[in-house]
């Protein structure tokens, strides 16, 4: 019966891990399949950012890849009541992303109700991210002097990428309410859609440190 058993808990910690994987991979994914797939299909290149994406023919990888995440995100469960109730928030506002999409045109003074349902869903999306990183995947039942190395490296790497979200986060903003369409060189550079794809990369790689592909504990 407990061989039984130890198998069983051997199965359900691979597929756990199997799953934080699958979200780092689909977060790492979606900037190049969305630049990939509009080059070929629509003959474009970089846009001003990942959400404007929609307007091509990725909008369905777009799209697809937020409810895929989503639902990914709904199915972890973490150690704590706590991992749940923030698996569950980027959930649906990974979904509310997906679901009300920016505004078409840029550069204007207003924005559509839907476009800044789009803005609150997006940013509240990265919060909850963020809040993984730094608050959830550095917990540890062990006093600090008793933490190993690899461990303490993990901790390391999850606050480089929160911390690496959080400014991409605020630069956006600052990028959107001060500079965007003022300055037409700076417009060209992508800003928004390279600070999306560094908190993306951030929270992909956050993800697959979380599951075990770097840095594992020794069994």
């Amino acid at each position: 019966m407990s061989s039984g058993d130890g198998s069983d808990n051997d199965r359900l910690v691979i597929s756990y891990l199997t799953l934080r994987k699958a979200i780092g991979i689909s977060g790492i994914a979606l900037p190049v399949l969305l630049i990939a797939g509009a080059m070929v299909f629509d003959g474009l290149g970089i846009l001003g950012s990942i959400s404007a994406y929609y307007y091509t023919k990725m909008e369905g990888v777009l799209v697809g890849l937020l409810f895929v995440t989503g639902a990914f995100l709904f199915s972890y469960k973490g150690y704590e009541w706590k991992d749940d109730i923030a698996g569950d928030l980027a959930c649906v506002f990974a979904l509310g992303t997906a679901l009300f999409p920016t505004d078409k045109g840029f550069c204007s003074d207003t924005s559509s109700l839907v476009g800044t349902l789009h803005f609150i869903f997006a940013a509240l999306y990265f919060a909850t991210l963020i809040y993984f990183c730094l608050f959830l995947f550095t917990k540890t039942d062990k006093p600090p002097g008793n933490v190993n190395p690899a461990k303490q490296m993990r901790n390391f790497i999850y606050k480089i990428c929160g911390y690496t979200m959080t400014a991409c986060v605020l630069l956006i903003g600052v990028y959107i309410k001060f500079l965007e369409c003022r300055y037409g060189w700076l417009d060209d550079l992508k800003p928004v859609f390279i600070l999306e794809t560094l908190a993306l990369w951030a929270f992909g790689f956050s993800w697959l440190v979380k599951g075990e592909t770097l840095w594992k504990d020794k069994r």
